[in-house]
């Protein structure tokens, strides 16, 4: 008699067993689901003795715990308890490497080293030749003594960490052995061993002597460990965040203080939108703190507004954020889906037609990066047929590819933005000393919201109204943009850049006599200012005699005006903004100034 046990997955027992009713009857179908959390979690545990065996390192509960809670959450397209099993593995190898091997940080800069050493060696040989390479050089050198001197403080905290870290294990080790030596009963020793007191008291002081070396060890450490005691909850974090590529800051404590501040930290990039921010921020929050449905993405809003206003700007913030980077959006352009059958091209092309099996773009894209923030740009020109598609994503969260692939949207923020509703708005908002509540305009667009969108479309979305943007908020956006054009300068060329308020209060008047709103600004940066600054700069380069501070100004004609000259150009000059850092209105002696118009 054989006994057999098969094990394979649904579509392939559809595919090969079903097809053979003799072979089918010979088998019970027996369905194994993936297990909860709770019970991978108990199933991980039987594993650590195992694990620590092999790896020979201490594996924390916490660690079990945060393997199955971050890979259920972070990784999809596995199942529990294996993707969990793997992260745990993972992390115990890592651990082991750690203390077995040179840190990775120390073998960087030693690498380095070596790299600068070669560049150092070329270019001397090439001076001795004629080669005009001193200044080079000198920054050479100087890199090599930094670097050497970053070697030697790494060399000696990794030496001292491991120290500690040796003593930490080996203590932990007689802790186990008196534990399991250790008597529960009261009753003296006969043999003349130690009583169980004694035992008890000896247990007692290294368990107190640990905590003293870990404590040591933390300070010694700070938020950076080069060697760690044993798998805990950050290196399994650490591992999912080079598997995920999402910061590891998002997964621990971290993340619930950066939810908290997360509307402070949008306002200081898309400024003058504070009760847009607080609606959509008030919504990620209830979601991270799982009281929202599940089974629901992270977030729906609808953005409405006139063009310019920050609502695009408001998508790249979340996704630098929530998931580390702007890297980890997806945007679709959703005028290039006027027509039904372009529908395919989101979810992948059925069966039969060209380009099945390449996936679509917006499964495919989930699919890759499952903790992102999706952006349908212009919305109301798509077709209604390619915006049904989105019911089932909002609804359940969940969004079936051409091949039967379910994709999972519940990590996701999705953001759709559109300008319908830009006239009512701008009407509503003629005083801007008095502007209407958010449920107010919301009541105005709606009407207008309902002509292009079905009902039952909008009763799925979270409509989010956009305020037009004042003069004194596009100064502020003028001046974000211009101190981004200061700190370029500053990191590619080591000049100082400053601006004076006559120059923000133009671009900012400039932008209010247009329908773009803040988009102008980077027009006008990137058509007048930058071109005339980038044609000089160059022009300075070539001849060699490159200036220490530039700055820009308005002359009275109304154009663009700037000046180059020394690093001490601003000490014989008043100076005309407090936030334009080294600014003045003067000229002196060697500085050079040129005049361009405004666009």
């Amino acid at each position: 008699e054989l006994r057999t046990i098969a094990a394979t997955t649904w579509s392939e027992y559809k595919k090969y067993f079903e097809k053979d009713p003799a072979l089918t009857r010979r088998f019970q179908v027996v369905q194994v689901d993936e297990p909860g959390e709770d019970s991978a979690i108990d199933m991980l545990r039987g594993l650590v003795p195992h694990l620590e065996s092999h790896h020979n390192v201490v594996i924390l509960d916490e660690a079990v715990q945060d393997a199955v809670r971050l890979s259920h959450r972070y990784i999809s397209g596995r199942q529990l308890p294996d993707k969990a099993i793997s992260v745990l593995d993972t992390a115990c190898a890592r651990v082991a490497i750690e203390q077995n091997a040179t840190p990775p940080e120390l073998e960087h800069i030693t690498r380095r080293e070596s790299l600068v050493k070669m560049e150092l060696d070329i270019l001397e040989r090439e001076q001795i030749s004629g080669g005009d390479h001193a200044e080079r050089i000198d920054e050479l050198r100087n890199d090599l003594d930094a670097l050497k001197k970053r070697e030697k403080e790494a060399d000696a905290r990794w030496k001292a960490e491991a120290e500690k870290v040796e003593q930490i294990i080996k203590l932990q080790k007689n802790l186990e052995v008196q534990r399991s030596n250790l008597d529960p009963r009261p009753a003296e020793a006969e043999d003349g061993s130690e009583a169980p007191a004694e035992k008890a008291e000896d247990m007692a002081e290294s368990i107190s002597q640990l905590a003293a070396l870990k404590e040591e060890l933390k300070s010694l450490q700070g938020k950076t460990p080069m060697i760690h005691t044993c798998v805990d909850a950050q290196v399994v974090a650490d591992v999912i965040s080079g598997w995920t590529g999402i910061p590891v800051g998002n997964m621990l404590t971290d993340e619930i203080q950066g939810i908290l501040s997360l509307k402070g930290n949008m306002e200081e990039r898309v400024v003058g939108q504070s009760d847009a921010l607080d609606t959509i921020c008030r919504r990620i929050q209830t979601s991270r703190a799982r009281l929202e449905d599940p089974n629901k993405p992270a977030g729906v809003f609808f953005l409405v507004g006139p063009s310019g206003i920050g609502k695009t700007e408001t998508a790249i913030t979340l996704a630098d954020l929530l998931y580390g980077g702007d890297q980890n959006m997806v945007t679709l352009n959703m005028s290039e889906y006027q027509e039904a059958h372009t529908v395919s091209g989101l979810k992948g092309s059925p069966p039969g037609y060209v380009g099945y099996g390449q996936g679509g773009v917006l499964t495919e894209a989930v699919r890759r990066k499952p903790y992102s923030v999706v952006l349908l740009d212009e919305v109301e020109k798509a077709h209604p047929d390619v915006m049904e598609l989105f019911y089932q994503v909002f609804d359940k969260g969940t969004l079936e590819d051409a091949e039967g692939l379910s994709i999972d949207f519940r990590n996701t923020v999705i953001l759709l933005t559109s300008n319908m509703g830009s006239e009512r708005i701008l009407g509503a908002c003629r005083d801007p000393q008095n502007p209407p509540d958010p449920e107010t305009l919301i009541s105005r667009i709606r009407p207008e919201l309902v002509q292009q969108f079905k009902p039952a479309f909008l009763g799925r979305l979270v409509i989010v109204p956009y305020y037009p943007l004042d003069d004194e908020v596009i100064q502020k956006i003028v001046r974000l943009k211009l101190d981004k054009v200061q700190k370029r300068f500053e990191e590619n060329h080591k000049i100082a850049f400053a601006y004076s308020d006559k120059l923000v209060e133009t671009i900012s008047a400039r932008c209010t006599q247009v329908d773009t709103g803040a988009r102008n600004v980077d027009h006008i940066l990137t058509q007048n200012l930058l071109p005339e600054l980038s044609e000089r700069l160059l022009g300075q380069m070539a001849a060699g005699e490159v200036s220490e501070e530039i700055f820009a100004d308005m002359d009275e004609e109304g154009r663009f005006a700037y000046r180059f000259g020394p690093a001490d150009v601003s000490e014989n000059a008043g100076a005309v903004s407090e936030d334009a850092g080294v600014a003045s209105d003067q000229s002196s002696q060697g500085s050079e100034t040129d005049d361009t118009d405004v666009d």
